[in-house]
């Protein structure tokens, strides 16, 4: 009778496994970020990095590892790419070439490392991490204050940038800035329509001067911004229109203009090519927008074989006396 019941449940598990087929339409594509010169994505799916032309069509694979690799972003020359990957555990901060190849692991702490931008030179990847703040700060939950700090694409000692939270770090042209959004409080990044004093701002700090300047003053979430316009104008996403969506702003400061007007879902992943043609998620897909023009869906395939066998059989170990098979199975 066991045998009987295991062979049932496998047959169940067998017939409810999917197919390892292309993808015409696939979902959930997530941390899109647009190459320097506008040619070409790189994305997530399923825990793999995928490059993709900003025009569409077949997605490649990037990375194949069996850990989860995610938050892509371009070095300013376009020859690499730096990710976070939980490889050895906990995440680190990659680099892999653009074109493909063997990753590279720069950052060995057992604190979790998220990449934010390379240097302009292409030297160093800025990252995030909770590694060691200053005692003037230890009032402060540690596990939620990340600092910002910077690593040799050749490797080699990390050096701490900011002790302040500083994420979704951009640097200007003239490397003489850093674009920010800060980080007040411990709250659930993905929380929407959320208002309170840890809301996110978008910040600049002069890095000559360690001169700080808040820009936005939205009393919900500003974040995750990208330089355009010679570095005089940040487009953003912002709850400030409901849900969010890309708004435009002068790096003076002023009044926000609003440039996408998605309702359902929250747009999410803003990126930027140097001439200014945004990439961004909504609703598990990709889009792209240029100056004046309304956003584009990007149609993506993947076609990809199953990374691990769909079915999986349960053991039975004893204690079953009977069993019977829903109508719909």
């Amino acid at each position: 009778m066991r045998h009987t019941l295991a062979a049932s449940l496998f047959c169940l598990l067998a017939a409810s496994a999917p197919s390892a087929t292309a993808q015409t339409a696939p979902g959930w594509l997530r941390y899109p970020s647009m190459s320097p010169d506008g040619t070409t994505i790189v994305f997530t799916y399923k825990g793999d990095l995928y490059r993709v032309a900003a025009a569409g069509g077949t997605a490649v694979p990037l990375t194949m590892h069996e850990a989860h690799d995610f938050m892509p972003v371009w070095s300013r020359d376009g020859s690499q790419i730096a990710f976070a990957s939980d490889r050895h555990g906990n995440f680190d901060v990659f680099v892999i070439p653009a074109a493909g190849g063997q990753a590279r692991r720069l950052t060995f702490h057992s604190a979790a490392e998220y990449p934010y931008a390379f240097t302009n030179d292409g030297a160093a990847v800025l990252f995030g991490a909770t590694r060691l703040d200053t005692a003037a700060h230890r009032g402060f939950p540690a596990a939620s204050q990340p600092e910002l700090y910077r690593v040799p694409t050749a490797g080699g000692r990390v050096e701490q940038v900011l002790t302040t939270p500083a994420e979704d770090v951009k640097v200007s042209r003239d490397g003489r800035f850093l674009l920010y959004h800060d980080k007040k409080g411990g709250e659930n990044a993905w929380r929407k329509h959320h208002t309170s004093a840890v809301t996110r701002d978008i910040w600049t700090v002069d890095l000559a001067s360690g001169e700080y300047r808040k820009i936005t003053t939205f009393a919900g979430e500003d974040r995750n911004p990208v330089l355009a316009d010679g570095d005089k104008v940040m487009y953003y996403l912002s709850e400030e229109s409901g849900s969010f969506n890309v708004h435009k702003m002068s790096l003076q400061g002023g009044k926000p203009q609003q440039v996408t007007s998605f309702k359902r879902q929250p747009v999410r992943f803003l990126s930027a090519s140097d001439a200014g043609v945004l990439c961004f998620g909504y609703d598990g897909e990709l889009y792209t927008m240029r100056p004046g023009s309304q956003p584009q869906k990007v149609p993506v395939a993947i076609a990809a074989d199953a990374r691990s066998n769909g079915e999986r059989i349960l053991p039975v170990t004893g204690g079953v006396r009977e069993m019977a098979v829903s109508p719909t199975g």
